[in-house]
């Protein structure tokens, strides 16, 4: 079972665990680093060989998910954060390449950090020139996070860049 979920994890490339929130945070050290309103509270896990079409297909789905409620003819998942006006957070997350070996996680499959810190900010300015700068937020890469959310629905979706539709 082990090699099944492993070679599972070598398929995928970017990652993206997405949560439609009324609110979400993030403080490092006890201080807030940034918050947001109505929007994405979205996780970025990124895999050694990840590539630019990988970042642009996460980028696009994120800003274009119909994961809202039309406010004005009330039908479901008919909007997108861009057309509700709605914020974003990113926080990189390496954890969505782990696995476990026994009982011990396992991250090699993760991006370098050096590397991934350089992949994870062109990411977030990707994502802020695709929408407004000062709707898309980010937390402290490398930092040990508190990330505070209020999941709105519950609504979490999964993305990966290996199933590009």
């Amino acid at each position: 079972h082990t090699f099944r979920r492993v070679e599972a994890l070598l398929s995928y490339s970017m990652r993206a665990v997405v949560q439609r929130v009324t609110s979400a945070s993030v403080e490092v050290g006890g201080e807030l680093v940034s918050s947001i309103g109505p929007g994405l509270l979205c996780f970025i896990g990124l895999k050694d060989g990840d590539t630019d079409a990988d970042a642009e297909f996460i980028c696009r789905k994120l800003l274009n998910m119909r994961l809202f409620e039309n406010s004005e003819s009330g039908k479901a998942w008919d909007q997108s954060v861009t057309d509700r006006g709605g914020e974003l957070l990113l926080v990189s997350q390496f954890t969505l390449y782990g696995f476990l070996k026994g009982n011990k996680p396992d991250y090699h499959f993760a991006m370098p950090p050096a590397k991934a810190r350089e992949e994870y900010e062109a990411f977030v300015n990707r994502v802020r020139k695709g929408y407004k700068p000062e709707k898309v937020k980010d937390g402290v890469f490398g930092a040990k996070m508190n990330v505070q959310l209020v999941n709105d629905g519950p609504v979490t979706f999964n993305l990966d860049s290996a199933n590009p539709k």
